[in-house]
């Protein structure tokens, strides 16, 4: 399975809730956060890891919407106080945070209480450093018992993020990482094809490639540069100019 590298490149042209209680009793889980953040340690009441929350009557069309109308919110509330480029730094954050099973599976647990969700997200807010309206988006939806929804509204708010600023998302994917000069490289081209303002590369590895890379962009990855075979890499690098990325074959 290909690991995604939240490390996108840019090419551009020219009130907190109070404190809560985070400690968390019976028998425990210890779920460890680094990288990027602050080291944390959350003890999670241990729970089966097939209880989840059952998506509510209407299906998944229903839940796409909720999540589309919260990133939608979000944003507009990023929007009005010129934090859009920081709340998407926090949206990030998030997606690598519940993208843990063990944190996801405990916010959906219906037999854990809000107030021990509530600690947890305070622990996971001083962490991340994460900004008092996003604070408070997560806290919304922790009381409406709507945080099963969070990884689509990661997703949707991305693309209402591209959609105000202009951006075209790329998925690169390869076997190997590939140098920031050659993703510029390729963000410009990409932003050739598609006469986008701006362009956001996000990489990742993907083993099952055996050689190459390929990149994804337009609606939802509709479109696709397939340079994963070298007979096609030979054919292709020429049309996009591309020549020059250097890939381990």
């Amino acid at each position: 399975m290909a690991a995604l590298q939240q490390t996108p490149i840019s090419l551009q042209s020219k009130t907190p809730p109070p404190p809560l209680s985070s400690s968390l009793t019976a028998r425990s889980t210890a779920v460890s956060f680094s990288s990027t953040f602050t080291p944390l340690n959350l003890k999670l009441t241990a729970a089966s890891s097939s209880t989840s929350l059952r998506p509510r009557g209407g299906g998944a069309r229903m839940n796409a919407t909720a999540a589309s109308s919260y990133a939608a919110a979000l944003a507009d509330v990023a929007v009005s106080n010129n934090t859009l480029e920081t709340t998407v730094a926090d949206v990030e954050k998030l997606e690598k945070f519940f993208g843990e099973p063990s944190v996801f599976d405990f916010f959906v647990n219906p037999t854990i209480s809000l107030e021990k969700k509530r600690g947890v997200l305070d622990d996971i807010a001083k962490s991340a450093a994460l900004q008092p309206h996003t604070v408070n988006f997560l806290n919304i939806l922790v009381d409406a018992k709507r945080i099963d929804l969070i990884k689509d509204i990661v997703a949707e708010f991305e693309t209402v993020y591209n959609k105000i600023t202009d951006t075209e998302l790329a998925i690169v994917s390869s076997v190997v990482k590939l140098e920031s000069q050659h993703l510029a490289q390729i963000a410009k081209q990409v932003q050739k094809l598609t006469g986008s303002k701006n362009v956001r590369i996000k990489s990742e590895i993907d083993p099952s490639l055996v050689a190459g890379f390929t990149v994804r962009y337009g609606n939802s990855g509709s479109k696709l540069i397939d340079m994963s075979v070298k007979k096609q890499l030979e054919e292709i690098a020429a049309q996009l100019d591309l020549g020059d990325i250097k890939l381990n074959l």
